[in-house]
């Protein structure tokens, strides 16, 4: 992936599900308290609810006070250097309660724990335990390791680990919607990216295993799942021989592998009633197999996030990413085509890579005007040690300029996304209610099929609901409307 940053200027979660008692766990004894605070893209939320499953298991409980805690864990992100000095300042803000109590862990995981590995442990005398990615199921040996005074690392990369037998524990959830993650890992060498390093080779998902996720969510409530990689369309599962044996292990039906257009077909043939997403694509790998499968399920939401980073070509050869301004302007023609104007298209773009000119970073603006995102999320570069990059490019633009063109993709965005919401003015559309808008309880908030989020007055309406609302008005980030009719 990279692509993506799915939340660039950090975003912060705070568990606060309560956890269900484990029969091996000593129900007189007191439960340990663990608060988790994830930052970055949408797998890192992701993982954090995985870890939760790992720790429940092992009898801690959940806790949203970091400050009552006996073991604080940081999911972090390595893609900025910014995203990095966040989580040390939070690493520092922690010390008081190590200081507080003696007996408390402080844990960092995720891409920035592989990337600096026992550096955590050296430099920041506060860290007791680090984990990759790839290590949460030793988690509770590492936490017994710090207990005993040691200091505990496992940053080993797997080939093979997709934690499909682990049931998340949703965090923060709306109980409408939810993520399940269908492969881990990358192999695209985007030049700029640390993400191949930190998460190591790609490796999908039993898909079996991730359609009784859905159906599961499903009947718990939840009316809408998205799939999540950091290449979705590069999915492919091959069952293993030995696995065929094993009765609760259905067979792949007419097939020996399974791609991403399979994968999406099965999980929307879970329930009419349950949508779809993924994210995300990357250009040279979106299929029209996959635009045909969305055409034909109505419960496959029409929006797609297809990073193109630059509209340059030379820059997009630099990048390594494989395609060129044309290749990726013909698969946004094939995506109108098939799933016509109102698709909701998204992206990724990056102001100031090396060597970039005036004229390249005018490409970038032309790029933008022919395919009219609906949203986008914008970044300087910033260079990452390790890289492709970062090892054979010098970064030559100077933040001044990075700055300002930046804020010319910014504001050419925002042009578009105004003029993509007016479109919508006096539709009607389907929109999946998630829960009350950020500003009133009086209005709640859903989105329509193109990600789309829309506001209305609450009624008698819940969460979990289906409803048709007509659009009256917009800005550049939300559609207003009415209810017209409960489905």
């Amino acid at each position: 992936m990279q692509e993506i940053i799915r939340d660039i200027d950090i975003l912060s979660q705070k568990a606060t599900d309560k956890p269900q008692a484990v029969a091996k766990v000593n129900p007189l004894a007191p439960r340990r308290l663990v608060y988790i605070e994830s930052y970055g893209c949408q797998m890192n939320f992701s993982d954090s609810e995985i870890v939760t499953s790992i720790l429940q298991k092992e009898g801690f409980a959940v806790t949203d006070d970091y400050q009552a805690a006996d073991l604080i864990l940081i999911n972090t992100c390595s893609i900025r250097e910014k995203a990095e000095q966040t989580v040390r300042n939070r690493l520092q803000h922690f010390n008081g309660v190590k200081k507080r109590n003696p007996g408390a862990l402080v844990g960092v995981l995720g891409c920035m724990a592989e990337r600096l590995k026992e550096k955590l442990l050296e430099e920041e005398k506060i860290v007791d335990l680090v984990a990759g990615p790839d290590a949460y199921r030793d988690l509770p040996g590492l936490i017994q390791e710090a207990d005993e005074g040691h200091k505990a690392v496992n940053t080993i990369l797997s080939k093979e680990e997709t934690y499909a037998d682990i049931n998340p524990v949703r965090l923060h959830s709306n109980g409408v919607t939810a993520f399940i993650s269908i492969m881990r890992g990358c192999d695209n060498m985007c030049s700029f990216c640390v993400v191949p390093f930190t998460r190591g080779r790609e490796r999908s998902r039993d898909p079996h295993s991730i359609v009784a996720e859905a159906r599961e969510l499903f009947d718990k409530g939840y009316r809408e799942v998205t799939l999540l990689g950091q290449n979705v369309d590069s999915y492919k599962w091959s069952p293993d021989p030995a696995l065929k044996a094993k009765k609760d292990i259905e067979k792949v039906p007419d097939a020996k592998t399974v791609n991403f257009a399979q994968l999406l077909e099965m999980v929307a043939q879970v329930s009419p009633q349950l949508r779809v997403r993924f994210s995300t694509s990357h250009p040279k790998d979106m299929t029209d197999e996959v635009l045909h499968v969305m055409q034909r399920y109505d419960n496959i939401c029409k929006y797609i996030h297809l990073p193109a980073q630059s509209g340059n070509s030379r820059i997009l050869q630099m990048m390594n990413r494989t395609y060129d301004r044309a290749w990726y302007m013909q698969r946004i023609d094939r995506i109108r085509e098939i799933l016509g104007e109102e698709c909701g298209i998204s992206s990724d773009m990056i102001a100031g890579f090396c060597s970039e000119t005036e004229e390249e970073h005018r490409d970038t603006l032309s790029l933008m005007d022919y395919v009219q995102y609906d949203f986008s999320y914008m970044f300087m570069y910033s260079e990452r040690p390790g890289t492709l990059a970062a090892r054979q490019y010098r970064d030559d633009i100077p933040v001044e300029v990075k700055k300002r063109r930046l804020n010319e993709i910014i504001a050419k965005q925002q042009e578009h996304s105004l003029l993509r919401n007016q479109q919508c003015i006096g539709k009607t559309y389907e929109v999946l209610i998630e829960g009350p808008s950020k500003r009133s309880d009086a209005y709640l908030q859903g989105r329509n099929s193109a990600n789309k989020v829309v506001v209305f007055p609450a009624g008698n309406h819940k969460p979990g609901e289906y409803v048709q609302v007509k659009i009256k008005d917009c800005t550049a980030a939300t559609l207003t409307g009415e209810v017209i009719e409960q489905i």
